[in-house]
């Protein structure tokens, strides 16, 4: 099976190199690696016009900063394979186990795979326990409305079969894509599996991005999609 990859970045001059060389380096040879810089102002999209060029099949370049979800939109648009994985360039997800979300595809199980941080015995890097406790709340929620027993929806390790995600229309720009996609995945009736993998956690003086406000959001994008069907078709 062909694999799309897609790696969303802002601001990640130092650890895009890095992130880009796992990816290629990653036990899945049948790769299409596309990374979407969301109007990087720290040096990232010079490296990657530049130094980098060779390390990514296609670069597409916000000409604002527009947040995740948006970035995500563009990356989905241009997947060929027949799976794509999302994959963050801060290297709190690790590459060597696409393999683990790839085996409920391959067995013909799943339409989308979340790799979970919350299950399985993985290696985690200890970080910030409210992060912890809002995550594992946002889940709950998140489960109450769509019937589902996921333990993490806000994984940011999500994989999907190319041609369901693609007639999924995203209207969260930023972290609230999370709770979307769930959602409209769950309504469309597709099929989840969960797979626990690592983690390493960085923190907010390593570029941690996502903030308290971005929870707010998603208790709203819980409720938009899964109650009111959001404002366009998913």
């Amino acid at each position: 099976m062909k694999l799309s990859v897609l790696v969303p970045c802002y601001n990640e001059r130092t650890t895009i190199a890095a992130v880009l060389a796992a990816v290629r380096a990653c036990p899945v040879k049948d790769l299409q690696i596309i990374v979407i810089d969301d109007c990087s102002t720290d040096g990232t999209r010079e490296l990657l016009q530049g130094e980098l060029r060779g390390l990514a099949d296609t670069v597409l370049l916000h000409e604002r900063n527009q947040g995740k979800g948006a970035a995500l939109r563009t990356g989905f648009a241009a997947a060929e394979g027949e799976l794509v994985v999302i994959q963050d360039a801060d290297r709190e997800y690790d590459p060597d186990e696409y393999p683990l979300l790839m085996a409920p595809f391959v067995s013909g199980k799943a339409d989308v795979v979340y790799g979970s941080r919350f299950a399985g015995g993985q290696a985690h890097r200890v970080v910030y326990f409210w992060h912890m406790v809002g995550n594992r709340f946002l889940t709950l929620l998140s489960n109450m409305l769509t019937n589902l027993n996921l333990t993490d929806m806000e994984s940011g390790f999500k994989m999907f079969r190319r041609e369901m995600v693609q007639r999924i229309v995203i209207e969260e720009d930023r972290f609230g894509f999370e709770p979307e996609i769930t959602a409209k995945l769950a309504r469309r009736g597709a099929v989840f599996y969960e797979v626990g993998i690592s983690y390493h956690g960085r923190t907010y003086a390593e570029g941690k991005k996502i903030h308290w406000r971005d929870g707010f959001r998603a208790i709203y994008a819980i409720c938009k999609y899964n109650l009111f069907g959001g404002g366009r078709a998913g």
